[in-house]
């Protein structure tokens, strides 16, 4: 990028303002839209709502392709074939990208799916009997519990992956022996979603995590049912599958890849609507999110599997950023980021704050904004003339309350890109904790016209 162009929001924007209960309820999850989506969900993900409103929005018919280049856990590609849409998914993070690619698979048997399931259940929990282990509903409270001489454990090494506390030992040991039940009695027709289950199952019933919306480590819970929840979740799955069979014919990929190289992926113009939430510049590891579930299903077996997911990653916050990184030497001409990362230098020298992530927070925003520059410079390979892009970003202050516009800049960098910027829409704003300033939640559009 040798040069900055500008691009400000209309000085009659308004922006608006949400009460927490408004905002929250804008994210949540509505009812009609569970089917599917409620498998598992990214704790960050945005609502199928949002999708449904800008496909229409951009006119999207039948027999035409939608990329979602951050497609996390499905909720563009679900929308899309709901609609009969073709689309493509691109993710790095391995249980995400599976958990798109199984909420996207209907042609499932339910009845084969449930009878089997109730088989691993059985088998599940008479192996668990015979360790001396119950799994029904437990009091909140209770003593006395047999518990078996040796639990089991995931290794040493890959125990040190997952955050300390985040599933207690017993749950843990239920998790390992249904595991342990999937791969001895497995079917390959209903493995995915029986595994998908399981990973709900981790999350939301056996583990000790909660979500603020990062991820921490809440009340820790001695035991939990694991067996019954599970099943309720194969369940589930199974009544929307029912209602979800034979709905779509629609084509649709998902590719496990880093989505600053999609040159390498697709190599035809074949795209003609984007509607994607990429990472935002903060101090969330998306990859802490998934961490326990990605661990126990094999997913992420050593550091080396999680650093490289990290590295095929926009660098949005200081845990994934690498002393060979070089995207931030793309924005080096661009003179709002530099002073933004000058600013929270400066910040962070005059507070004394000396730590190592803290002394990363300059650089990691312009790693940042250089990934997304060179993932926009990437996209022009495989837009048609003509489409349209929607892409769902939000304000931050994470690095010492230096306010960065990301939709502003983002809309900025597409420009100079050779973009054009239809608009910024404000999709909800919240209140940030520790300013206390009105934080954005945007859509910036764009739309290529046909040359470079």
């Amino acid at each position: 990028m040798n040069q900055q162009t500008k691009f400000k929001l209309d000085k009659g924007t308004s922006l608006g303002t949400l009460a927490s209960k408004e905002y929250k309820e804008n994210n949540k999850l509505r009812i009609e839209d569970r089917t599917a989506h409620n498998w598992y969900r990214f704790v960050l993900s945005f609502p199928p709502h949002l999708v449904r409103d800008y496909i229409g929005r951009f006119g999207v018919e039948s027999g035409e392709t939608i990329l979602d280049p951050f497609c996390g856990t499905g909720t563009t590609l679900i929308e899309c074939k709901k609609l009969g849409i073709h689309s493509i998914g691109i993710e790095i993070n391995p249980m995400a990208c599976f958990a798109s690619r199984v909420k996207t698979t209907w042609n499932v048997d339910t009845d084969g799916l449930l009878n089997h399931a109730n088989h691993i259940a059985q088998v599940a929990l008479e192996r668990l009997v015979r360790d001396g282990v119950e799994d029904q509903d437990l009091p909140l409270f209770f003593s006395g519990r047999k518990i078996p001489i040796k639990l089991r454990n995931l290794p040493a090494e890959t125990y040190k992956l997952i955050l300390k506390d985040s599933i207690s030992p017993l749950p843990l040991h239920k998790c390992l022996v249904l595991l342990e039940i999937l791969s001895e009695h497995g079917d390959n027709d209903f493995a995915d979603h029986e595994r998908l289950a399981l990973a709900k199952t981790i999350v939301f019933g056996a583990s000790n995590l909660h979500f603020g919306p990062e991820v921490g480590v809440g009340r820790l819970k001695q035991d939990a049912p694991v067996i019954q929840i599970w099943l309720n979740n194969v369940r589930a799955i199974a009544e929307d599958l029912r209602v979800l069979y034979g709905t779509s014919n629609s084509d649709l990929l998902v590719y496990q890849a880093d989505s600053r190289e999609i040159s390498k992926l697709l190599k035809s113009r074949c795209i003609d609507s984007v509607i994607t939430s990429p990472p935002y510049p903060n101090e969330k590891d998306y990859t802490r999110t998934t961490r326990l579930e990605s661990v126990l299903l094999g997913f992420v077996k050593d550091k080396n599997d999680l650093r490289a997911i990290k590295q095929g990653l926009v660098r949005s916050n200081t845990r994934s950023v690498y002393k060979h990184d070089t995207d931030d030497l793309i924005v080096a001409n661009h003179a709002e980021i530099q002073r933004l990362a000058d600013t929270i230098e400066s910040r962070r020298i005059k507070l004394g704050k000396t730590s190592g992530f803290e002394r990363q927070y300059a650089r990691v925003t312009k790693l940042y904004f250089g990934g997304m520059a060179r993932h926009l410079a990437e996209m022009r390979t495989v837009l048609r003339t003509g489409a349209q892009l929607a892409y769902v970003v939000g304000d931050q202050a994470s690095y010492l309350q230096v306010m960065i516009r990301t939709g502003q800049i983002l809309a900025d960098i597409a420009l100079s890109l050779g973009f054009e910027v239809v608009g910024i829409d404000l999709f909800r704003t919240r209140l940030a904790t520790a300013t206390k300033k009105q934080l954005r939640e945007e859509v910036v559009l764009l739309k290529w016209p046909g040359k470079q």
